[in-house]
């Protein structure tokens, strides 16, 4: 399996966040240069979501591992704030967004966005952490469990 350590990252503003997301996306989707789509050693996905009050297009950007099985995991850490992040939500109501759109460097695809629950949460976690121990201290910063979301790719977009 591939190294997947992050390497030296800072963790950002929460209220930073934002503005920084909207930055990113923006070079995301006019560059495939690898210092747009990789970041701390981390590579990156830009994914789509319908918003499931508004039904608005919101875009993010987002690190991603790979499970044993080749697929990514995203995690809704919103760097350990209080509450999961608006596309966590989105992509949790499956009437709003029964699939999602992403785009990685140089590909689209639509997947499927299951969040993981029970054991196989807890395997993968350890197995992530080991790898981006940054995760676990947003976890020791918030009372609420940090959502971990397999993207299983459907078709190409």
């Amino acid at each position: 399996m591939e190294d997947q350590r992050a390497g030296v990252f800072e963790t950002p503003k929460r209220e930073d966040i934002p503005e920084m997301t909207r930055l990113h996306v923006a070079a995301m989707e006019s560059s495939d240069e690898d210092a747009v789509w990789i970041g701390s050693r981390m590579r990156l996905v830009l994914m789509r979501t319908v918003g499931r009050r508004s039904g608005r297009e919101h875009k993010v950007a987002l690190p991603y591992w790979k499970d044993s099985d080749g697929h990514w995991i995203v995690v809704a850490s919103y760097a350990g704030g209080p509450s999961h992040p608006a596309w966590y939500h989105n992509l949790a109501d499956r009437d709003a967004n029964p699939e999602v759109l992403c785009r990685a460097q140089g590909e689209r695809f639509w997947a499927d966005a299951v969040p993981l629950e029970g054991d196989e949460y807890a395997q993968i976690w350890a197995a992530l952490i080991v790898d981006r121990p940054f995760y676990q201290d947003y976890q020791d910063r918030c009372e609420r469990r940090i959502p971990l979301v397999r993207l299983v790719r459907k078709r190409p977009a």
